[in-house]
């Protein structure tokens, strides 16, 4: 069942990359792998970028599709999941990486494929107001 709208996951997007950049200074994940805080934090700025690049209610520019921008979700998702495993990294930033992969994966599969407005609409409905 698709019951997160698009502009709640847009909250989501921009709450989970604040997460992202900030979960591994505070719980010091550089002291298990400083990989895990580069990808960390690099996801984090990779995913307010095509956030604000989405055609949607949280972004400013429509120059990708949602059902992309729900893609690029997913491949991010798998990506922190495999990381832990290919670099060898655990402990605290490895469940970092578990827990938001898994949680944006559920998003994902419960979030709705279509946006409330024709394409590029969002744009438009933000500078008329």
């Amino acid at each position: 069942m698709r019951f997160i709208n698009p502009r709640f996951h847009g909250f989501l997007d921009y709450a989970v990359a604040a997460a992202l950049i900030l979960v591994p200074f505070l719980l010091n994940f550089s002291a298990e792998s400083a990989a895990a805080t580069a990808i960390s934090v690099g996801a984090g700025i990779g995913l307010v970028v095509y956030s604000l690049l989405t055609d949607y209610s949280a972004g400013i520019r429509n120059l990708i599709s949602w059902r992309v921008h729900l893609t690029l979700d997913a491949i991010a998702a798998v990506a922190l999941l495999a990381a832990p495993f290919v670099l060898g990294f655990g402990g605290v930033a490895a469940g970092f990486f578990i827990t938001v992969a898994v949680a944006v994966l559920v998003v994902v599969a419960t979030t709705q494929l279509e946006t409330d407005a024709a394409p590029g609409h969002a744009a438009h409905v933000r500078s008329a107001a």
